[in-house]
């Protein structure tokens, strides 16, 4: 049997969660925006930074994704789980993400970007 060869799945992996980063960045944004800081600012900048590196991240992924005729669809999701569907060259596996892991992940990545920045 044919599987996707493993140096490809930390590729799958960021177009899994970088497209989550960014919708946490734009509720997170949003929030500091509407909040009652008394200077917004810095941290609406260090949210923009993060989010341009993040979208630099994932146009890379997704770069890549196309040079190696790879595609990433999202399955079914239930309250435990969340099914990816990898494609490497006509063969196609089935992975399930814990919802949990897939928080947890992007909250670290996420605090590696932000220590980054």
């Amino acid at each position: 049997m044919v599987q996707i060869p493993s140096k490809t799945i930390p590729y799958y992996e960021a177009g899994i969660y970088l497209p989550l980063l960014l919708i946490i960045l734009e509720k997170d944004y949003s929030i500091v925006e509407q909040s009652p800081f008394k200077f917004k600012n810095p941290y609406l900048h260090l949210i923009n930074a993060v989010r341009t590196k993040v979208k630099y991240d994932l146009k890379e992924t997704k770069d890549y994704f196309k040079l190696h005729q790879m595609r990433l669809v999202r399955g079914e999701t239930d309250d435990m789980f969340t099914e990816y569907h990898f494609y490497f060259n006509g063969v196609m596996e089935c992975r399930r993400y814990s919802n949990i892991r897939l928080r947890n992940h992007s909250e670290m990545l996420l605090a590696e970007y932000f220590a980054k920045s």
